[in-house]
């Protein structure tokens, strides 16, 4: 595939080998109206019909497991936010300009799952547009324009937003005013160095620099769980001494929750309470509708106060009354469902079976973790840990042969990402690791 094409776990459209007369002529179709932008997955696209639980179905009724989609958070079609999506399409879908009881029940209710210094919420329909949101508040309280990120981080895909998403390659310019950092990788940190006084010694330098190029610290941007630098998980606490580094010179930090929110951690709501420190700002993503058009930036009243008077924002569907009510589902069967307590148990279940395959297997340098949220590094050699991308995505199709979704992350695109719905159960994770070992062992 061309270095202009690549993404992590993607479809060539040259190499057709193998594929039917149906999938090749919906391929064709596909290019044909969509353009050269729209990716598929794996090396043999797959077509699906349906889906269900943690399971997808093609046409012929094969099912998948999935262990990778983590938009449908409570798991694909969840009949209770089916219902609660198709009761209120029928009564009313409208926007925030008119009163309307469910946005505010369900604001106090999302609002109750955080620190209480985070009290205020607006509401935008897709994750880009949340972190874009949040760096606008960002900028106009701050006055600064500089922004800080790791090397290899995706925070979403608008103009702005993808000027802070270095993992979007060489051909989406990163803006002038953003900086990378490492992101604090505890395997490759040499013996004896503290993980957390390394990642912020270097978000330190980066403050430093903006400084005498006359830049004014905005703020700094981390997901929790570091899904495209390759899901850095450990220690807790690594990001405390950063963020007070980022907020003692005057700049904000952005909590981005789009991946590791809505309890997948394990041990808690949202991955930053793992590290404990206080955002100014939290992004969130379409997890919180299970796939519905709703995102959101939770923050400190006072960074809205002046903006919110000032500026005009107005975001026609965000926060529509459907998507509402697909969303306060959503936070009621995380609770009733027990599904933060399902994240840390099966996680931890997950989490020991990939370490008893990787102490058999050369080829797995670490393997790390926070809830359902799992990630297995694969290199070439134990001793000098150089990444090795090919094979992970050999494992990764050779997955999707054996009818197992999943896909790979990191610089390299050497680890592979394990990040099922939440109610996967201890049965899927036993389905799962029996099908990894026969890969593991089949790849040699």
């Amino acid at each position: 595939m061309s270095a202009t094409a690549y993404m992590i776990n993607g479809f060539d459209p040259g190499q057709t080998a193998g594929l039917s007369a149906d999938e090749l002529r919906l391929i064709s179709e596909r290019s044909e109206v969509l353009g050269p932008s729209y990716k598929l997955f794996y090396r043999h696209p797959a077509h699906f019909v349906r889906a269900e639980g943690v399971w997808m179905y093609d046409a012929a009724g094969n099912a998948y497991l999935d262990v990778y989609n983590n938009v449908p958070c409570v798991g694909h079609c969840h009949p209770r936010v089916v219902e609660a999506i198709s009761r209120q399409s029928a009564i009313l879908n409208t926007h925030t300009r008119y009163l309307d009881e469910s946005i505010i029940r369900y604001s106090k209710d999302l609002l109750s799952t955080f620190p209480s210094h985070l009290g205020n919420v607006m509401y935008t329909c897709t994750g880009s547009e949340a972190v874009d949101l949040a760096l606008r508040i960002s900028r106009y309280f701050t006055g600064g324009q500089g922004f800080i990120v790791t090397e290899n981080a995706y925070h979403g895909l608008t103009t702005a937003v993808s000027e802070l998403s270095p993992s979007m390659g060489k051909n989406v310019p990163l803006g002038q005013s953003v900086y990378t950092v490492p992101a604090p990788d505890r395997y490759r940190t040499a013996p004896g160095e503290d993980v957390s006084a390394r990642f912020a010694a270097d978000v330190q330098a980066a403050i430093d620099a903006m400084q005498r190029k006359g830049i004014k610290l905005a703020g700094m941007i981390a997901d929790m769980v570091l899904s495209s630098d390759g899901i850095l998980t450990e220690p807790k606490g690594m990001f405390a001494a950063a963020v007070k580094a980022v907020q003692a010179a005057g700049g904000l930090f952005i909590a981005d929750e789009v991946q590791p929110g809505f309890a997948r951690t394990g041990d808690s709501m949202w991955g930053f309470q793992r590290h404990g420190i206080a955002p100014d700002l939290v992004v969130m993503g379409k997890p919180m509708g299970n796939g519905m058009p709703i995102a959101g930036v939770v923050m400190r009243p006072d960074l809205i106060a002046e903006f919110g008077t000032k500026i005009r924002y107005f975001n026609t569907f965000g926060a529509n009354t459907v998507c509402i009510a697909a969303a306060q589902t959503v936070l009621d069967v995380i609770r009733d469902e027990q599904l933060l307590g399902n994240c840390a148990n099966v996680g931890a279940y997950m989490r020991a079976g990939l370490d008893r395959l990787a102490a058999d297997n050369p080829r797995v340098g670490e393997v790390r973790s926070a809830g359902l949220f799992l990630g297995m590094d694969f290199v070439k050699d134990r001793r000098t840990k150089e990444p090795d991308g090919a094979y992970a995505i050999d494992v990764v199709n050779r997955l999707r042969e054996k009818q197992v979704l999943i896909s790979a992350s990191g610089v390299s695109g050497n680890v592979l990402k394990i990040r099922p719905p939440l109610p996967f159960s201890r049965a899927n994770a036993d389905e799962f690791l029996s099908r990894l070992e026969e890969t593991l062992r089949e790849l040699g």
